[in-house]
């Protein structure tokens, strides 16, 4: 199994939007082979940021690269820039492999 992670640092005061884009999203994760799960996990915020991450969880790595260079994985991201101020910066990707 492996897990994909991506930490997003979000505007204060911006969060309820930045789940209703995650919500909106048309991800076509559930026709994707070797994809087995996804959680938007919403971590602590202070002055400066929320923490979010998303958290997949996959067959193996070799099935989330497979999606990374899908049509599918193009789709789902087609829209990623066009909500300016809401993101601090890029998202910070963490991949592990499940060993127990």
């Amino acid at each position: 199994m492996f897990i994909a992670m991506n930490r997003f640092r979000i505007a204060p005061g911006r969060e309820a939007e930045f789940i209703e884009v995650w919500r909106q999203r048309d991800s076509r994760l559930a026709e994707v082979p070797g994809f087995q799960s996804f959680h938007l996990l919403q971590g602590p915020g202070d002055a400066q940021a929320t923490v979010f991450v998303s958290h997949s969880t996959w067959e193996s790595a070799a099935a989330f690269e497979a999606w990374t260079r899908s049509e599918s994985f193009r789709a789902a991201h087609a829209s990623a820039g066009q909500q300016r101020g809401l993101y601090l910066g890029p998202p910070q990707f963490e991949g592990f492999e499940v060993v127990l």
